[in-house]
């Protein structure tokens, strides 16, 4: 079977453990977690196998490949969370965008040369990319957050509001998420400053600056969950705010330089 066949039958898994998971959001029904997770857990093996085989088994950190990646590793931490805490909505939301990052790396983008990294930037790199998935999800949960919010208060109580689980459930479970996102990014900024020497010749000032703005705004955060209790609306504003400059610092100006200057850096 080719690799753009792979892709496709990956894709198609993700969307099915979607509808799966869907089910109840949509017409009130069981939800189909057991099949769900299978189907989702095949996408994931599948999705990691196709990023070793196009990419060569390096760690490829191009624009489309970054992206794909990214995609892969919060599936699989979907799987997770999903496994010790059931969040339906969650996987409807992640697995479809994984298949559209799949896509995109395997049909869009073009043949990309991994670039050469010795092993403390790989460490730092991977510290990186587990803090970013791990941030993601909370932020997906901040969105659930407040839609249960808005319609709870507009008094809306729909099939799918009901599947979800209740609301401090999810707001622990953020909280939980945003703490573990916020160690990893901790020790990718520490393992950046020990590792990386030249940081303007990498391209990597605009990066640095904002992922340390990003630390700040989620130090903030937790800092007032746990001394003033902060939750609802300030919570999700600030968990949406911190993962936008976070999702600005990672595939910002790589997409800039890639997309739009057409550099390979």
């Amino acid at each position: 079977m080719s690799v753009h066949a792979l892709v496709l039958l990956a894709v198609v898994l993700y969307l099915a453990a979607a509808g799966g998971l869907a089910r109840p959001l949509l017409s009130g029904g069981q939800p189909l977690n057991r099949l769900a997770v299978c189907l989702a857990g095949a996408a994931v093996l599948l999705h990691a196998g196709m990023l070793l085989g196009m990419h060569r088994g390096a760690l490829d950190l191009h624009f489309f490949a970054a992206l794909s990646l990214v995609a892969c590793v919060v599936a699989a931490l979907t799987l997770l969370v999903n496994l010790s805490r059931p969040v339906a909505a969650l996987g409807v939301v992640v697995f479809p965008l994984a298949a559209l990052f799949l896509i995109l790396d395997g049909f869009v983008a073009a043949p990309t040369a991994p670039l050469k990294m010795d092993w403390p930037i790989k460490l730092h790199v991977t510290l990186a990319l587990l803090a970013f998935s791990v941030l993601s999800i909370a932020a997906v949960l901040a969105i659930l957050l407040a839609v249960q919010e808005r319609t709870l208060r507009a008094r809306h109580f729909g099939s799918w509001l009901r599947a979800l689980p209740p609301l401090t459930q999810t707001e622990a479970l953020m909280f939980r998420l945003i703490a573990g996102g916020f160690a990893l990014l901790t020790a990718a900024l520490l393992s950046g400053a020990l590792f990386i020497e030249n940081i303007r010749a990498q391209h990597l000032v605009h990066t640095t600056v904002l992922s340390v703005f990003a630390w700040l705004v989620f130090g903030t955060l937790l800092l007032g969950r746990w001394r003033q209790g902060w939750r609802g609306t300030r919570a999700v504003n600030l968990t949406l705010i911190g993962m936008t400059v976070l999702a600005l610092a990672f595939f910002g100006s790589k997409a800039v330089l890639e997309l739009i200057l057409h550099r390979n850096v």
